[in-house]
């Protein structure tokens, strides 16, 4: 591990990184907060979610540095009495978790769908692009709205996995169709260079053109377009929950959080609303930084 390390320090990607004071910021602050969120059973205070350990008492306490604050509740309460440091950490658990499986799972559809367009041509090709163009009329925050709306009225009584499935599913039909446009843009002009039709000559059958010969050449926007779009899936899930639509309640995320804090943002109790909201956007922001640092160093023309 440590020279594998070493020698991706020692790469040009890693000497591009190393050169970047913003992306070491937005590294450290995307590896806090991940490792906040995959850790946060040891990390936060308490479990904001146990029932059993709220009390109504301490329900909108301010932060610590405010009269009435406590140092139990560093960044105050919520109408509930749970931690917000704690909602925070554990909120953003499920905003990851939600952001990086729809991307993963665009990634899938999108890069398959894009390589066999690309690549077989046609009217394979005309027929996927005209789905990715109906998908584009389309606004994305819509599309996801009507398909987490759907599942919620399917399933009204669903346990929270399924929620979180629908949810997961309908940002993943609105991402990726940019994945597929990206791949089939690429494939078209991998397939006519000589080491696929030296491929094509000596036999090797079409798929393993297209998974070991081509897939490895098409990767590098796709890397980078993941990065962006791991900050945008979370946003559209934060979205979605603001409207009532995304994470349950009894498991909220990001977003809920900002929901519930925003009813008391303008009688005094800010503070339920705004750490939420600074978490996101701290989440955001370190993300497309890093991604706009990967898309430099991975294109030498554009540093």
């Amino acid at each position: 591990m440590s020279n594998a390390l070493t020698r991706w320090l020692h790469s040009d990607v890693g000497y591009s990184f190393r050169q970047s004071p913003t992306a070491m910021v937005a590294a450290f602050i995307a590896f806090v907060c991940l490792f906040s969120a995959v850790f946060a059973g040891w990390v936060a205070p308490t479990n904001p979610f146990d029932l059993a350990t709220l009390e109504l008492s301490d329900a909108r306490r301010p932060p610590v540095w405010m009269e009435g604050g406590t140092s139990q509740f560093l960044l105050g309460t919520d109408d509930q009495g749970r931690d917000i440091l704690s909602a925070i950490i554990y909120g953003s658990r499920i905003s990851l978790v939600v952001g990086l499986a729809s991307v993963v799972l665009s990634v899938l559809v999108g890069v398959g769908l894009g390589l066999l367009a690309g690549f077989k041509g046609g009217w394979i090709d005309a027929l996927l692009m005209r789905l990715c163009d109906v998908m584009l009329s389309f606004p994305a925050i819509l599309v996801a709205l009507l398909i987490a709306g759907v599942g919620r009225a399917l399933f009204p009584n669903a346990h929270e996995s399924l929620a979180f499935g629908v949810l997961i599913v309908s940002i993943t039909l609105t991402g990726w169709v940019q994945y597929a446009r990206t791949v089939r843009g690429t494939t078209l002009v991998e397939r006519n260079k000589e080491y696929v039709q030296a491929a094509r000559v000596t036999g090797v059958a079409p798929l393993r053109i297209m998974f070991k010969h081509v897939l490895p050449n098409v990767m590098g926007p796709v890397l980078v377009l993941a990065t962006i779009q791991v900050a945008s899936a979370i946003l559209t899930e934060a979205t979605l929950s603001f409207l009532g639509v995304g994470a349950p309640p009894t498991s909220p995320s990001l977003g809920t959080l900002i929901r519930v804090g925003n009813d008391y943002l303008f009688s005094g109790e800010w503070w339920i609303t705004i750490f939420p909201g600074v978490m996101l956007v701290l989440i955001a922001l370190s993300v497309n930084l890093l991604g706009d640092w990967l898309r430099d160093a991975l294109n030498p023309r554009l540093r």
